[in-house]
């Protein structure tokens, strides 16, 4: 009996640091391989040690680190801006595609690629200083209502990559998000949402310009146009060039992010590739190889070979998004 409360005391006072550091995660070979891999970099004992210095992971945003269906959340921004911009003025919607995008044609939209999807952009971002469009898009991002979820689009935040940021973090390791959305926009809601810094978005950047602000005060104004985009090849450019070191470990959803984590991967030493595969088509939505947005394809036919863990989420998640009650 002494023994049964002695062991019931210990057990109760035992450390945080013994607790299931990802408790969103069922108890599959996924997590084991998440815990394996951090467990042997962050032990000073290891012989897979690596010094807190280049302890870098980064991560993909739209359907990595939130959803994406059933269109990136900065395109359904950018598509409300552009009709609250066209009921103001109609001669904005100088042709077909910002027509199409005004009425909320999504198909219409997709059909029109990077070009279309540029326009649209440059309509509903440009004129506004970086830190009024932060604000608006923070309030737009933790207000409005996604169509299907019900959730603030703030609220779909995926709880289960939540505690990874948290749990690579508790293990000195720095974390990035490198996504194609952009930067201004994720820069808006990564603190709150990841615990991510704002240096530490790295995304995809339009035209900006420094100008003297109407009180004298200077301004940065969002010009429109694309200065660089951060997807696919562009991914480990945008590292080098915000980051200056390749990272350990990369994290994402799509064949947009397939050289991110083979620049990763190929570096020396121990590294770790994670692929989240969208196969939950109740909880969340179910996607993959002919998806217009987030396709997963090419990727997802390179994990064997490249050694990535690929997360199936309908499996490896007991919870989805943060915001679920």
């Amino acid at each position: 009996m002494r023994r049964a409360i002695l062991a019931a005391m210990l057990l109760a006072c035992a450390p945080a640091a013994l607790a299931d550091p990802l408790p969103s995660w069922n108890a599959t070979g996924t997590e084991a391989a998440i815990v394996d891999f951090v467990t042997r970099v962050a032990d000073p004992a290891s012989p897979d040690f690596v010094p807190e210095a280049a302890r870098i992971a980064v991560f993909d945003n739209d359907g990595t680190l939130w959803s994406e269906k059933p269109f990136y959340f900065q395109g359904l921004y950018a598509l409300q801006r552009l009709r609250d911009k066209a009921a103001a003025d109609p001669a904005l919607l100088k042709d077909a595609t910002l027509e199409a995008a005004a009425k909320g044609d999504l198909a219409a939209v997709l059909a029109g690629g990077e070009k279309g999807l540029v326009e649209i952009l440059d309509v509903s971002h440009a004129g506004l200083t970086v830190d009024a469009f932060q604000s608006d898009a923070h309030a737009w991002l933790t207000t409005a209502k996604h169509p299907t979820s019900g959730l603030t689009y703030a609220e779909m935040t995926f709880q289960p990559m939540l505690e990874l940021l948290s749990y690579l973090r508790d293990n000195d390791f720095s974390t990035y998000i490198v996504s194609g959305g952009g930067v201004d926009f994720m820069r808006a809601i990564a603190r709150q949402a990841y615990g991510v810094s704002p240096w530490q978005v790295v995304g995809s950047e339009g035209g900006t310009r420094y100008v003297p602000g109407p009180d004298g005060a200077p301004v940065l104004m969002k010009e429109g146009g694309v200065a660089f985009i951060d997807d696919g090849p562009g991914k480990p450019v945008g590292i080098e060039r915000h980051i200056g070191q390749r990272p350990i470990f990369a994290a994402g959803n799509s064949d947009g992010d397939l050289q991110m984590l083979q620049w990763t991967t190929a570096g020396a030493g121990p590294r770790f590739g994670l692929l989240v595969h969208h196969t939950d088509g109740v909880r969340e939505f179910a996607y993959d190889r002919t998806s217009d947005v987030g396709r997963l394809d090419k990727a997802l036919d390179a994990a064997p070979a490249e050694g990535w863990t690929v997360v199936d989420m309908k499996t490896d998640w007991a919870r989805i998004w943060s915001g679920e009650k």
